[in-house]
C-alpha cells in the first residue's frame, strides 16, 4: 500500500549500529515476511501530496476557541435536499489555497575540484551549482478573523515561499508560524483583518455513516466541493501505511485528491470536523482526514511557540502474534524466550535514547504501561504520545521469560528536517 502526500513521500527506517547487534538481526530479518514494524521515535511523515513547501518562524498569538460538547448530528440535515449548498455558501469564502515554492540547489560533486581526471577537461572552471524551483498547491481554512491559517504540514514544507489566495481573489503572502510533521499540521499568517472563519465542531463525537463535506483546490481547480460520509473513524496511521504519524485519522469517501491537503473537511453543519490530508494510490472512495481536535491542539502550541514538542522513547516495535511468534522461534531459536502470545515486541533501540539509558533491551515484550495492559502497537503510541516529557513512565515488560519492571522518562522528539 502506498501513500501519496500532496508534498513529500514515504521515509525508510535506517537501523545501523544498533546494541544487541545479533538479536536485532534476527528479529529484524522477520520483516521480509511482511511484518508491520513501527518506530517509535521517527520524525518522518506520510500525509497524502503531491506538491512540496515550507519555512519555519513563530509568533505568538491567541487562536482558536475552545471545542464546546456538540452531540453527533443526524445522518440527513433535516431533510433539506440543498444543505450542500447552504454549507458552501456559508464556508467557502473561509477555505484558502496555498501556492509554495523552494528553491533546490544541486551540489556540485567533490570530485570535479579534486579529481585530476575531472580538471583535465574543466581546467579551473568547474562546473558552476545548479538550482531549480519546486512548485507546489494546497489548501487551507482561516480559523482566526486576524488572519490565522491552518494546513497540513506537507504542503509548506521546505517552501522559501508561501502565498494565500482568498475565494475572493484577494493574493497575501504567507508566515509560518510553525509546523509539526509528526501530526502533519502546519500554522500559517497573513496580514489581513476581518477575515471569514469556519466554526470548529467535536471530532470526538463522530459516527460512521454521518454526511460530510470537503472543500478544496485539487489538481488546481479552485473551490472544489465533495460529498459524501464518514466511512470509519479511528484509524491508525500505520493502518493507511503512514507508521511514523502520531494520528488517528478520519476516512471518507468524499473524493479527495491531490490539492485537498490542508481543506476542511465538513459536517452538515458547515462546522469542521477535520483537515484532508492523505490518500491511499490506486484505491477509490478512500481518503483521510485529521481529526479537529487534534489539529486544534496542535496549531494552538504552533501559534504560540511556534513548534510542538512530542514524547519520545527511541524503539522500534512490532506487533506480537502467534504467528510472529513462530517465525521468531525459527529464527532465534533458544537465544530469545519468548513465552508470552501477545505484547509489543521491541526490535530497536536507539543508541542513547531514553529508552536505551533506561535499560530497555531488543527483545523486550511491552505488557504494560502505566498499569495499562498494551497488545498493540498502536496503544503503545497513544499512551507515549499522552505522557509528559521528563515525568518517569512506568513500563512492566516481558524479558527471557521474567516480568520486569522499567521506568522510562521521555525526552522531547529529536526533529530532523529535509533540505
Amino acid at each position: 500500500m502506498k501513500i501519496t502526500n500532496h508534498h513529500s513521500a514515504p521515509k525508510n527506517i535506517h537501523t545501523r549500529g544498533l546494541p544487541h547487534r545479533w538479536r536485532a538481526n534476527n528479529i529484524l530479518g522477520m520483516l521480509s515476511f511482511g511484518i508491520a514494524v513501527v518506530f517509535l521515535g521517527s520524525c518522518s511523515l506520510v500525509p497524502a501530496k503531491t506538491f512540496q513547501t515550507q519555512p519555519s518562524d513563530t509568533q505568538a498569538q491567541k487562536t482558536i476557541e475552545p471545542n464546546p460538547l456538540i452531540v453527533a448530528p443526524p445522518i440527513i440535515s433535516s431533510g433539506n435536499p440543498n444543505f450542500i449548498v447552504k454549507v458552501v455558501q456559508q464556508v467557502g469564502p473561509a477555505v484558502v489555497r496555498i501556492d509554495s515554492s523552494r528553491t533546490i540547489t544541486s551540489r556540485v560533486p567533490d570530485e570535479f575540484n579534486e579529481d585530476p581526471f575531472f580538471r583535465r577537461f574543466f581546467g579551473d572552471g568547474t562546473p558552476q551549482a545548479r538550482q531549480r524551483v519546486e512548485r507546489g498547491s494546497g489548501s487551507g481554512f482561516i480559523i482566526n478573523s486576524s488572519g490565522q491559517i491552518v494546513t497540513n504540514s506537507h504542503v509548506v514544507d521546505g517552501a522559501d515561499r508561501v502565498s494565500v489566495i482568498l475565494k475572493d481573489g484577494r493574493t497575501f503572502d504567507g508566515k509560518v508560524l510553525g509546523e509539526d510533521p509528526v501530526t502533519d499540521v502546519a500554522a500559517i499568517k497573513i496580514d489581513a483583518n476581518n477575515l471569514p472563519t469556519l466554526s470548529v465542531g467535536n471530532s470526538d463525537a463522530l459516527q460512521p455513516g454521518e454526511a460530510v463535506i470537503a472543500i478544496g483546490n485539487p489538481l488546481g481547480l479552485n473551490n472544489t466541493v465533495t460529498s459524501g460520509i464518514i466511512s470509519a473513524t479511528g484509524r491508525s496511521s500505520s493502518d493507511i501505511g503512514a507508521s511514523d504519524k502520531r494520528v488517528d485519522y478520519i476516512q471518507t469517501d468524499a473524493a479527495i485528491n491531490p490539492g485537498n491537503s490542508g481543506g476542511p473537511l465538513l459536517n452538515t453543519r458547515g462546522q469542521v470536523i477535520a483537515m484532508n490530508t492523505a490518500i491511499i494510490q490506486g484505491a477509490q472512495g478512500l481518503g483521510f482526514a485529521i481529526p479537529i481536535n487534534t489539529v486544534q491542539k496542535i496549531a494552538q502550541e504552533l501559534i504560540a511557540t511556534g513548534k510542538v514538542d512530542h514524547p519520545y522513547l527511541g524503539v522500534q516495535m512490532v506487533t506480537l502474534t502467534p504467528e510472529i511468534k513462530e517465525r521468531i522461534k525459527n529464527q532465534a531459536g533458544d537465544r530469545l524466550n519468548l513465552k508470552a502470545d501477545q505484547g509489543v515486541l521491541l526490535v530497536q533501540i536507539v543508541p542513547r535514547s531514553p529508552a536505551s539509558v533506561a535499560g530497555l533491551r531488543v527483545g523486550d515484550l511491552i505488557k504494560s504501561i502505566n498499569n495499562q495492559p498494551v497488545t498493540k502497537i498502536e496503544q503503545v503510541q497513544k499512551l507515549v504520545e499522552n505522557s509528559k516529557i521528563g515525568t518517569k513512565l512506568p513500563l512492566e515488560v516481558e524479558r527471557d521469560g521474567q516480568i520486569v519492571q522499567v521506568g522510562v522518562q521521555p525526552a522531547a522528539l529529536p526533529m530532523r528536517r529535509e533540505g
